[in-house]
């Protein structure tokens, strides 16, 4: 029987230990981003970074490039036969 809850021990604390390092470790992540958005600093920096790359987009002559151009031009196309056909 001793040997029995020694094995059940090892085990219990080698499992413990393995969540830490592995999903453990992952969802301290992901609360630590988690509370970062929730700070008022957060959230005005995430602010100022979009408005950053906002302004570099808006600099840029041309958004998408030739390939990028024809896939949308091609999307739209279909979506409006579609809609002519539902219609």
């Amino acid at each position: 029987m001793k040997n029995y809850l020694y094995k059940v021990l090892i085990a219990g604390i080698a499992f413990i230990v393995v969540f830490k390092f592995t999903i453990g470790k992952e969802i301290a992540q992901i609360n630590q981003k988690i509370n970062y958005f929730s700070t008022a600093d957060g959230r005005k920096q995430i602010i100022s970074s979009l408005k950053k790359e906002i302004k570099k987009a808006n600099e840029k002559e041309n958004y998408l490039d030739q390939e990028e151009r024809i896939l949308i031009q091609n999307f739209i196309k279909k979506i409006r036969k579609e809609l002519e056909i539902s219609n």
